[in-house]
């Protein structure tokens, strides 16, 4: 296995390998998981409000360091500080169980920090808020670099516990601009802000949400509603095909990580089969659910099962996995695959270890995944490659 293995278990190292990935400096990682190397051995849910303990301090740290920067002026460099401290942050956050102590104001803060390093270090990065019922949908919107006019966009959908700043983080919204393309990172309901803050909960029918959020995407004056795509991460890949599937306006599709039937995963990991993605697993996806108890958690979920969905699709589609994905099976990948009859343009990319990617979602390098699927986009809608 290619994945950072510092703690002993599984759900602490993938929250180390994500920061890793998206951006945190390797000494601050050590610096907040010693003290933290003995909690981990009681196993993943325990030890977690130590975790947030840790990471916030280290946090602190910086948002002080960044005060001093803005006192000299120097918003690039406290830009630098907050982002990592928001990244920190929202690590921290995404380890603890629903209703702990301090989450609320930790994902707050999390946020200021992300909204002041985007606007100091001038990302092109878009706060949006997306029409949805009487409520909305928060994003960020990352345009295609040379887009005059209207261009080509990817919808970018979270999985079960991530947020459109990891999203914006996994850097493939960089990649897609590279390449001409803009990116709209989705904190769809379950999610990021809008389970914490709209109380808006996961549903197994995505096309409820996906279709509003393809006419937001559709109706700016920077994207060619005819060259719209749609790609998710981890438990994305359920909501993006069954998206695609049922909403034919999206003209392209592709999965970070298959997930054809989240529905059997949720069996085979009360059989305890395979790795959970967070610690209080049981409890997180039945706050993300709105479900009462385990019996209504799994009513919930049984609905959330590809087949019979892949057929609809009638655009390109990529299925992208990795050969030693710990949390959702390589089966799954062959099973999406292989009901995608329709498509005019199918493909299968199962990441090895010849060139890495090999874990869930590519925790372990994802810079494969990364440029794989902004090449995809860019033949598939339009976008460039050089």
């Amino acid at each position: 296995m290619a994945l950072f293995e510092y703690f002993p278990n599984y759900v602490w190292n993938l929250s180390l390998s994500i920061a890793m990935a998206s951006g945190a400096e390797l000494g601050e990682i050590m610096d907040m998981s010693k003290p933290l190397l003995e909690k981990a051995e009681a196993g993943e849910d325990a030890g977690t409000a130590e975790f947030l303990k840790e990471w916030m301090k280290k946090a602190n740290d910086l948002i002080a360091q960044a005060e001093e920067d803005e006192g000299k002026d120097r918003l690039f460099s406290a830009g630098d500080k907050l982002r990592r401290a928001s990244l920190y942050l929202l690590t921290a956050e995404r380890m603890q169980g629903h209703g702990h102590p301090g989450r609320k104001e930790t994902f707050a803060k999390a946020l200021e920090c992300f909204d002041k390093y985007a606007r100091y270090r001038n990302e092109n990065c878009e706060r949006v808020e997306i029409p949805y019922g009487d409520k909305v949908i928060p994003a960020y919107f990352t345009k295609g670099e040379g887009i005059e006019g209207e261009g080509p966009c990817v919808v970018f959908l979270n999985g079960l516990d991530s947020n459109k700043e990891l999203l914006y983080w996994t850097w493939l919204p960089h990649e897609l601009a590279r390449r001409g393309i803009s990116t709209l990172c989705v904190d769809q309901p379950g999610t990021g802000e809008s389970i914490r803050l709209q109380g808006l909960h996961a549903t197994y029918d995505s096309e409820r949400w996906g279709t509003p959020v393809y006419e937001y995407a559709a109706s700016r004056p920077d994207v060619d509603a005819a060259r719209v795509g749609c790609s998710g991460i981890s438990l994305g890949g359920y909501y993006v095909p069954r998206v695609v599937a049922n909403e034919p306006r999206y003209a392209s599709g592709a999965v970070w990580g298959a997930n054809h039937n989240w529905a059997e995963v949720q069996e085979k990991r009360m059989r305890r089969e395979g790795e959970n993605p967070v610690p209080h697993y049981w409890h997180h996806v039945w706050w993300v659910f709105d479900a009462t108890d385990q019996d209504d958690f799994m009513e919930k979920a049984k609905g959330m099962n590809l087949t019979g969905q892949m057929e609809k699709i009638k655009v390109p589609f990529l299925i992208t996995h990795g050969e030693n994905d710990r949390q959702i099976g390589l089966e799954y990948a062959h099973q999406s695959y292989d009901q995608l009859v329709n498509s005019p343009r199918r493909e299968l990319k199962i990441f090895t270890p010849y060139e890495g990617g090999v874990e869930h979602v590519g925790a372990d390098n994802m810079s494969y995944g990364r440029s794989l699927i902004a090449d995809w986009f860019a033949e598939t809608l339009g976008g460039h490659t050089k």
